[in-house]
C-alpha cells in the first residue's frame, strides 16, 4: 500500500495542487479533443500554463510587495493575534495528515466530476491550490474532531466534491454580470464573500456609476490607467504607513522594515523614504503582471475548454481562479481591497473591544494578501451591481467576514487554533465551522450530520442553477434602466458597456473562441 501513497501524494503535491499544470492538461486535452495537430496542442497547451505561471509569479511579486506594510501596520497599531494565511496553515498540517488529504483530494476531484456529469451543475474547478486548501481543511476539522480515517476520506471527499460543483453555481448569476458571458465561473472559496457583494451592489448602488467611468480632470487623466492609479495609490498609502511607523517606532527599528532577507537597512530618513515609493511602485508591477497571465490563460483556455466539455461533461463551464474578474473592472480592484481592508480593521477593533472578551474570539489581524485577493475581486462583484457604491460597501463587507469567520474556525481545529495562523477565506470560515461541528456527534451522528450539510448545499445550488442561473436573471438590469442603459447595449460584453470603450478588458472578453453570449433577457433586477 506504500506505493499507493506515494502515487497519491505525487499526483497531489506535483501535479493536481499545481494549478498551472493541471490547466496545461486541460488545455492540451480540449485541444486534442478539437482535433488540432501536435505543434497547436503543444503551443496551446505551454501557452496556458505559462499564463497561470505569470498569474503566480504576479501572486509571488503582490505577497513580497505587502509584507513589509503588514509589518508597519502591526509595529503602528501595537496589535498581535492571528493572521489569516492559507498556504501556512496547510504546511503544518500537510506534516501530520498528508497522505488523508491526499486521498481525499483525489476522491473529492472525481466526485466533483460525477456531479458536473450528472447534476445541472456542468462546473468543473480548475483551481488546483484551492482544492487542496478545502482538502486540508476538511481533514483537519474531521481528525480533529476524533473521526475515523476512513471518514475523514469517503466524507471529507464527498463533501469537498459538493463544494467544487455549489460554490461556482451559487456566484454565477454574479459573475455573468462581470464578465458579460457564460464562458467562466469563479473557481475560489472566497464566493461567500463575492455573492454578498454583489447583492450588496443591488441595494446601495442601483444610481451609482461604474468604479471605470469616473470623470477626471484633463490634469488627472493619466489616472485613467490602471497600472498608474494602482502604483500611485498604493505609493501614497506607502508613504503615510512608513511615516507613521516611523514615528511610532523610532529610526533604528522603521529603517529595518524594507531590509529583505537580513540586508542592510535605509542609512537615513530620505532612503527609508524612497525605498517605501519603490514598494508601492513594486505593487503596480505586480498587478500588472497578473492581469496579462489572465489574458493569457483566457486566450487559450477557453476555446480549447470547449473541446473536452463537449465529450466529458456537456455543457461545462470551466471555474477559475479570483484574478480572472481582475481584467473587468481594474478599478474596482484597488478600491476593493482597500474597502476589505478597512472592513477587517473596524472588524479587529471588535474583536478586541467586544467579541473577545464575550465569547473568547481570536484578534484575527487584517491579511494584506487575503484582502487584495478576496477583496479585489468583491469590488469587481460589487462594482457590477451597484458601481462605486457597490464596490466600496460590498467589498467592505467582504473584509468583516473574513476577519470574524476565521476566528469562528479556530473553535473547530483543536491544536491548530494555537499555531498563530488559519485558512483566510469565506468560504473556509463558514463551512469549516459548519463541517467541524457536525463531526463533533460521533461517528454515526456526524457523518448523518455532515453529509446532510453537503446535500442541503448541493440541492441549494440546484436550484440556484434551474431557477436563476438558467432562467437568465441579470442581478444589474434594475440599475442599467435607472441608468438609462439600454439592455441590447450590453450584449457581448455587459461590461465593456459600463467602463466605457477604453476599458482593458474590453479587448479579452469574450476570449477568442468562445460562443456569443445571448442578449440579456432584460429580467428585472
Amino acid at each position: 500500500m506504500d506505493w499507493l501513497v506515494s502515487v497519491a501524494k505525487f499526483l497531489v503535491n506535483e501535479i493536481l495542487s499545481q494549478p498551472a499544470y493541471l490547466i496545461g492538461l486541460i488545455t492540451a486535452a480540449g485541444l486534442i479533443a478539437l482535433r488540432k495537430s501536435v505543434g497547436q496542442v503543444l503551443g496551446g497547451a505551454i501557452k496556458a500554463t505559462l499564463g497561470f505561471l505569470l498569474i503566480g509569479a504576479g501572486a509571488g511579486l503582490v505577497v513580497a510587495a505587502l509584507a513589509p506594510l503588514g509589518e508597519m501596520i502591526q509595529g503602528s497599531t501595537g496589535a498581535h493575534g492571528v493572521i489569516p494565511t492559507n498556504e501556512a496553515i496547510v504546511g503544518i498540517a500537510q506534516a501530520e495528515y498528508g497522505s488523508r488529504v491526499a486521498w481525499l483530494m483525489i476522491l473529492g476531484f472525481a466526485v466533483s466530476l460525477v456531479l458536473a456529469r450528472f447534476t445541472p451543475l456542468r462546473y468543473v474547478f480548475l483551481t488546483g491550490h484551492h482544492m487542496l486548501f478545502m482538502a486540508t481543511l476538511l481533514t483537519m476539522v474531521l481528525a480533529t474532531a476524533g473521526q475515523r480515517s476512513w471518514v475523514v476520506v469517503v466524507v471529507g471527499g464527498v463533501l469537498l466534491g459538493i463544494m467544487l460543483v455549489a460554490m461556482p453555481a451559487f456566484a454565477h448569476p454574479w459573475t455573468k454580470r462581470v464578465t458579460g458571458n457564460n464562458t467562466v465561473a469563479i473557481g475560489h472559496f472566497g464566493t461567500a464573500g463575492y455573492v454578498v457583494a454583489g447583492a450588496t451592489g443591488q441595494v446601495v448602488g442601483r444610481r451609482s456609476r461604474s468604479t471605470e467611468d469616473m470623470k477626471l480632470p484633463e490634469g488627472l487623466r493619466f489616472l485613467r490607467d490602471s497600472m498608474v492609479a494602482t502604483a500611485l495609490s498604493m505609493v501614497l498609502i506607502y508613504l503615510i504607513m512608513s511615516l507613521v511607523f516611523l514615528a511610532k517606532v523610532g529610526k533604528e527599528s522603521a529603517f529595518k522594515a524594507f531590509a529583505a532577507d537580513g540586508g542592510p537597512a535605509a542609512p537615513d530618513v530620505g532612503a527609508y523614504i524612497m525605498q517605501s515609493v519603490m514598494q508601492g511602485l513594486q505593487f503596480g508591477i505586480a498587478v500588472a503582471v497578473i492581469l496579462f497571465g489572465v489574458r493569457t490563460i483566457l486566450g487559450e483556455l477557453v476555446p480549447a475548454f470547449q473541446g473536452i466539455a463537449n465529450r466529458v461533461v456537456p455543457g461545462a463551464v470551466p471555474s477559475l481562479d479570483a484574478p480572472i474578474v481582475f481584467p473587468y473592472a481594474q478599478n474596482a480592484v484597488l478600491i476593493g481591497f482597500i474597502s476589505s481592508f478597512v472592513g477587517g480593521l473596524i472588524s479587529l477593533g471588535l474583536l478586541a473591544w467586544i467579541f473577545e472578551p464575550a465569547f473568547g474570539l481570536a484578534l484575527v489581524l487584517p491579511g494584506l494578501v487575503p484582502h487584495f485577493f478576496t477583496g479585489g475581486a468583491a469590488g469587481v462583484y460589487g462594482n457590477a451591481t451597484g458601481g462605486r457604491r457597490g464596490a466600496v460597501v460590498g467589498a467592505f463587507l467582504n473584509g468583516v467576514l473574513i476577519t470574524f469567520l476565521p476566528a469562528l474556525l479556530l473553535k473547530v481545529l483543536g491544536a491548530f487554533g494555537k499555531e498563530n495562523t488559519t485558512f483566510g477565506d469565506a468560504d473556509f470560515g463558514w463551512f469549516g465551522s459548519l463541517v467541524g461541528n457536525a463531526a463533533k456527534a460521533g461517528t454515526l451522528g456526524g457523518v448523518i450530520l455532515m453529509l446532510v450539510i453537503g446535500a442541503v448545499i448541493l440541492a441549494g445550488a440546484i436550484v440556484m442553477q434551474k431557477r436563476v442561473v438558467e432562467t437568465g436573471w441579470d442581478p444589474g438590469a434594475r440599475r442599467d434602466a435607472l441608468l438609462g442603459h439600454a439592455a441590447a447595449s450590453a450584449g457581448a460584453d455587459v461590461g465593456a458597456t459600463r467602463a466605457g470603450p477604453t476599458a482593458t478588458y474590453a479587448k479579452i472578453a469574450p476570449p477568442p473562441g468562445a460562443p456569443k453570449p445571448p442578449p440579456p433577457p432584460g429580467r428585472d433586477g
